[in-house]
């Protein structure tokens, strides 16, 4: 890329983009996010990509990914370097746990994100897709917080580009009722709160909050019904951590 970069290996694709980890002509070693070609052409979503590094960036919080640069490949997609980090997703320990995770690692894993949370809270940054997968643990026992790709800084309005593209901003099953209901004036700090609360009752339980056939199912649950106390679902929790789970999935 650019004369810059090699790419030595895929990491992972999702639907806007891929990562590569990627060697500098210098030596350095680094994640390469590609943003797939076909959306490259839109400005808005090139836009959008770019802005995860600058909002990560933003946030000051080591538990935050940095972006490190930006730039267009010589095929027309644009691409950003970041950390390339040693370790695993909560969603990839999750599977390779047996689907479940003690209540003390899923106590200090979320103590740990919510410090990123403060940080990025404080600058007026709300993350908007908190889950498993965008949550990685370093094998040094850090907490990671990934793809600041749709958070939002509350003084961008809510008819912007910048949260309407046709669209759902986010992930159904860690979303809060007025995010699911696209109240974007709505969605601040408590929606991340929230989002917490679902992927602790995830990483604990190996169940969503809301359960569904398809998206759209659970984005009506997510929108009519509240979360079901943890207790029932795990009736052998401490009732402290369940409680706590509660509070943050409160419908209200």
């Amino acid at each position: 890329l650019r004369g810059k970069w090699q790419l030595d290996a895929l990491l992972g694709v999702g639907g806007m983009a891929a990562v590569y980890a990627g060697t500098h002509r210098n030596g350095a070693r680094a994640a390469i996010k590609m943003l797939h070609p076909e959306l490259s052409t839109h400005d808005h979503i090139r836009s959008r990509f770019f802005r995860e590094g600058r909002v990560a960036n933003t946030v000051g919080h080591p538990g935050a990914v940095k972006g490190l640069d930006e730039d267009e490949a010589e095929d027309g997609s644009v691409f950003l370097v970041m950390e390339l980090l040693d370790g695993e997703s909560l969603e990839a320990r999750l599977e390779r746990k047996g689907g479940k995770l003690d209540p003390d690692e899923v106590l200090a894993t979320t103590d740990q994100l919510l410090d990123v949370l403060i940080a990025a809270h404080d600058k007026g940054i709300v993350h908007r897709d908190i889950k498993p997968e965008n949550v990685l643990l370093t094998r040094d026992g850090q907490i990671r917080v990934l793809d600041f790709g749709i958070a939002r800084l509350r003084e961008l309005s809510s008819v912007s580009n910048a949260t309407r593209d046709g669209s759902t901003i986010g992930t159904p099953a860690y979303m809060s009722p007025e995010q699911a209901r696209g109240l974007w004036d709505e969605v601040d700090g408590r929606a991340d709160v929230w989002a917490v609360g679902a992927t602790m009752f995830t990483l604990l339980t190996g169940k969503p909050v809301h359960s569904g056939r398809t998206a759209n199912d659970v984005l009506v649950s997510a929108v009519t019904q509240k979360a079901p106390r943890l207790i029932t679902v795990m009736p052998e929790l401490p009732l402290p951590v369940a409680n706590l789970v509660d509070r943050a999935l409160a419908f209200d």
